[in-house]
C-alpha cells in the first residue's frame, strides 16, 4: 500500500512540474554573464608586431585572430617590421604609447622585447606571445614545444639511418631565437641516447631558405653518404630539400622538419618526398587559442601582469600517411574568408 503511495505522490509531483515548466520556459532566462563580457570587448583594439608578415606563419595567425575577434566589434592592427628587430623595437615601442587593450607578440629573440613588454603590462596593455618568446613572462603565451619538435624530429632521423652511415646534419634557425634554441635542446636531448650517431654539420642558416640550401650542398659534397637532416622550419628547409633533390639523394637523406601546416608548404612539399616528416603546430589553432586567450584576458578583470599562463600547441606529424588526408594541413585562403 505504501509503495502504491509512493508512485502516486511521484506522479503527481511528475506533472505538477510538467504544469508549471511551460510557463518558466515562455517567461526565459537571461544568461547573467554575456552582456558584460561584449562590453569588455567592443571598441578595443589589440596590437600585432610578427617578425615579417608575407609568410604562411604570420599571415595566418593575423587573418584568425581578426576571424574570431572583429564579430565582437574589435580591431586588429598589424606593424610589420619585415624582420629587422630594430624596426620591431620601434613599432612596440609607438604601439604601447597608442594604449591597445593586447599586443600579441612575435619574437625575433629571447631578449630584445622583454623590457618593452614589462613595460606595456605595466602600462595596462596585455602580451600575448606568439611561437617565439622571451625571456619576460607575460600574461599569455600560445606555441609550440620546440623542445619536443627537436625530439620527435631527431627520433624520426636517428630511426630512418638505423644500417646506414649514421651521419646526420642539423639546420638551425637564428642562433638568438627561442624556437632554435630550445628545439637544438630537444635535438641533443635524444643525441645524448644515441652515440652511435655522428652529427657531422649543425649550422644556423637564420631563417633563411638560401642559406639552408648552401649549407646542405657543402655538407652533402664532404659527406655522400649523410642519412639524414634535422631542419628546424620548413619554410627555411625548402632550401635544405633543394639542395637534397639537386644532388639526386631524395628519398635516400631523410629529412625531418616543421612548420605551421600550411598546404603548400608542409602536405605538398611531404606528398612531393622533398620533406619525410613535417611536424606542424597548427596554425589556425594557434590563432583561435590567442583570441581565446584575448576575450578571457579582457572580461576577466585581471590586472595586466598579474596571471601568467601558457598553451602549448597539439603537434601533429604530416608524413605521406596523412598528407592528403586533408586533416593534416590547412589553406591560407580559406582562413582568411
Amino acid at each position: 500500500m505504501l509503495f502504491g503511495m509512493t508512485r502516486s505522490l511521484a506522479g503527481a509531483a511528475a506533472l505538477c512540474t510538467l504544469a508549471v515548466w511551460p510557463a518558466v520556459a515562455q517567461q526565459g532566462l537571461d544568461e547573467p554573464f554575456q552582456a558584460s563580457f561584449k562590453q569588455a570587448l567592443a571598441g578595443k583594439t589589440v596590437g600585432y608586431i610578427p617578425v615579417a608578415m608575407n609568410f604562411d606563419l604570420t599571415e595566418g595567425w593575423f587573418a584568425g585572430v581578426k576571424k574570431e575577434l572583429e564579430p565582437y566589434g574589435m580591431k586588429v592592427i598589424v606593424r610589420d617590421p619585415n624582420w629587422s628587430t630594430n624596426a620591431g623595437a620601434q613599432a612596440l615601442t609607438t604601439l604601447i604609447s597608442e594604449k591597445p587593450a593586447a599586443i600579441i607578440v612575435h619574437n625575433p629573440d629571447v631578449q630584445t622585447y622583454a623590457k618593452l613588454m614589462q613595460r606595456a603590462e605595466n602600462d595596462g596593455i596585455f602580451i600575448i606571445q606568439i611561437n617565439m618568446g622571451s625571456v619576460y613572462r607575460s600574461s599569455a603565451f600560445v606555441g609550440a614545444n620546440w623542445i619536443e619538435i627537436g625530439e620527435r624530429d631527431t627520433e624520426a632521423v636517428v630511426k630512418a639511418c638505423e644500417g646506414k652511415s649514421n651521419k646526420i646534419a642539423v639546420i638551425q634557425g637564428a642562433l638568438s631565437a627561442a624556437a632554435s634554441a630550445y628545439t637544438l635542446k630537444g635535438v641533443e636531448n635524444v643525441l645524448g641516447k644515441h652515440p652511435e650517431i655522428k652529427v657531422v654539420s649543425s649550422q644556423a642558416a637564420d631563417w633563411d631558405a638560401a642559406k639552408a640550401k648552401a649549407i646542405t650542398q657543402t655538407v652533402l659534397k664532404q659527406n655522400p653518404d649523410l642519412c639524414g637532416i634535422v631542419g628546424f622550419w620548413d619554410g627555411m628547409d625548402i632550401g635544405t630539400a633543394a639542395a637534397v633533390k639537386e644532388a639526386g639523394l631524395t628519398g635516400k637523406v631523410f629529412v625531418a622538419t616543421s612548420g605551421g601546416g600550411e598546404r603548400k608548404g608542409a602536405c605538398e612539399l611531404v606528398k612531393s618526398g622533398a620533406f619525410d616528416l613535417n611536424v606542424s603546430y597548427d596554425v589556425p589553432t594557434q590563432a583561435a587559442d590567442m583570441a581565446a586567450m584575448i576575450k578571457w584576458l579582457l572580461s576577466s578583470g585581471a590586472k595586466p601582469g598579474s596571471v601568467k599562463g601558457s598553451a602549448y600547441t597539439t603537434l601533429i606529424p604530416i608524413t605521406k600517411e596523412n598528407a592528403d588526408s586533408g586533416m593534416a594541413c590547412w589553406n591560407l585562403a580559406d582562413l582568411k574568408k
